[in-house]
């Protein structure tokens, strides 16, 4: 079992915080293909590097595209919430990973558990 670190933004990392975001979304590079079910991720605060959170690995679903993965994941549980479930889009994870690493690495979804 090991332990990942993981930098999130403000807004997930407090949607993970108050338990409304229980699945991460990912590229599935070399980083996250060392990741199992059972190993615990801490994710840190991108503007607080000392406000941690420390989360157990419970499901991995990996996708080719977040194409995909947007039909196949509960959206709610992916950091949307009912206010902007509507505008849901794939295209959201564009500004973070471009279609290019989308394409050569594939997509995951990490299923988390507070610990």
């Amino acid at each position: 079992m090991k332990n990942h670190m993981m930098k999130l933004n403000p807004s997930p990392f407090k949607m993970i915080k108050e338990g409304n975001k229980t699945i991460e979304l990912r590229l599935y590079d070399e980083k996250r293909k060392m990741i199992s079910v059972g190993d615990t991720i801490t994710f840190t605060n991108t503007t607080d590097s000392n406000d941690k959170l420390c989360a157990k690995v419970i499901d991995l679903f990996t996708f080719n595209s977040f194409d995909e993965l947007y039909k196949n994941l509960p959206l709610l549980e992916c950091g949307y919430t009912t206010e902007d479930i509507d505008t849901a889009s794939p295209g959201d994870m564009d500004k973070y990973y471009s279609k290019e690493m989308q394409q050569h690495y594939g997509v995951v979804g990490i299923k988390i558990c507070l610990m």
